[in-house]
């Protein structure tokens, strides 16, 4: 029988106590996907299935520190970073990560939570933009969040278009632009490669409230893929395809009053029996 060798993948994100979003969301997915996860926190948001009351700040300090001591000891095969809310964690996440070899990076740029509460200061997206895209191998906003960098309404179709050709010109070299925010019956996600081509993934549409953590999982889905040995194309093809799944079966998980967490382990025999490789 042949043995498997789990893959590291480490998450530079923020805390939710919740247990649906943020690194816990992160974990499941690796640990779902056959990865070993591996962790960095760099923000304590007070939160659970109504929203986000308060986010206290990880020291600076503490964020280079974390990073380090996982690369010096279990390097991993692909990284997913999440919520950084302020110019310097951007800077120091940077500054840090350049010191390794290159690793895919997969950033998922938390400006808005499920709920809709803002989780950015303003004077961090412009740092971002300078600092974080041009490291990042793919970029995954949704829909709001693209508004906010392309600086327009994104509510269509052919909106998303224009905003991601508009956020490719900022130095990205890939972006998943996710379509979940759409008032239509089906979700379609457009994947821009950098040298602007696009596939869109179209999917059902759910009525749910089991959607919190979908964006953490789906950033933190494709870092698994990358770990893996996959393509990013096909990552981002297989990440999307469990994501669905895990927001279909988000119903058998116990909810709070608010948005409730997707299944992560929705059938893992199944996964190891037919995805994992």
């Amino acid at each position: 029988m042949k043995k498997y060798t789990y893959p590291s993948v480490l998450t530079i994100a923020g805390f939710d106590g919740s247990g649906g979003a943020g690194i816990q969301a992160d974990i499941k997915t690796f640990s779902a996907l056959g990865c070993y996860a591996t962790s960095v926190l760099t923000a304590l948001p007070v939160q659970n299935t109504m929203g986000v009351r308060k986010i206290y700040p990880i020291p600076i300090e503490a964020v280079a520190d974390q990073i380090e001591a996982v690369m010096d000891d279990i390097v991993p095969q692909s990284i997913k970073i999440g919520m950084v809310h302020t110019p310097e964690l951007v800077e120091t996440i940077v500054n840090t990560l350049n010191k390794y070899p290159k690793i895919p990076i997969v950033f998922d740029p938390v400006m808005v939570a499920t709920s809709g509460h803002r989780l950015i200061e303003e004077e961090t997206i412009h740092t971002i933009i300078e600092k974080l895209f041009p490291l990042a191998d793919i970029i995954t906003p949704n829909m709001d969040e693209a508004s906010i960098l392309a600086g327009m309404e994104v509510k269509t179709l052919d909106d998303m278009q224009v905003a991601g050709k508009k956020i490719l010109q900022f130095g990205c070299r890939n972006i998943l632009l996710k379509g979940g925010h759409q008032e239509s019956s089906t979700v379609t996600s457009i994947f821009f490669n950098e040298k602007e081509n696009q596939t869109s993934f179209e999917t059902e549409k759910f009525i749910t409230k089991n959607t919190h953590g979908s964006g953490c999982t789906l950033s933190s889905a494709i870092a698994a893929y990358l770990a893996r040995g996959e393509e990013l194309d096909k990552s981002v093809a297989l990440a999307q395809h469990y994501v669905f799944e895990a927001i279909k079966h988000g119903k058998d998980v116990l909810t709070g009053r608010g948005n409730g967490p997707l299944n992560h382990f929705f059938n893992p025999h199944k996964l190891i029996k037919n995805d994992l490789v």
